[in-house]
């Protein structure tokens, strides 16, 4: 993520806050400290984006799944059909 000074932050606001929206976030920085963070509205909060897990329970998997199609693939690298 880039990192501005206060003054570049100053100079070129238009064309940062342009780069903003395009999703392309920055840091506002004061002598080299990191201050504020600048991303596009609709930005999940920390915290809040998308994890794993989040259709447990919802979905199935068979017990047999790593064995689903085994024979027919070892007929198609034995050069016949199953």
């Amino acid at each position: 993520m880039r990192t501005v000074n206060i003054h570049e932050a100053k100079t070129h606001l238009s064309r940062l806050i342009d780069a903003a929206a395009k999703r392309e976030p920055f840091i506002i920085a004061k002598a080299g400290k990191p201050l504020v963070k600048v991303v596009p509205l609709g930005t999940p909060e920390a915290g809040q984006a998308k994890r794993l897990g989040f259709m447990a329970g919802q979905i199935a998997v068979p017990d047999d799944f790593d064995e689903m199609g085994s024979s027919e693939i070892g007929a198609l690298f034995a050069g016949h059909s199953a």
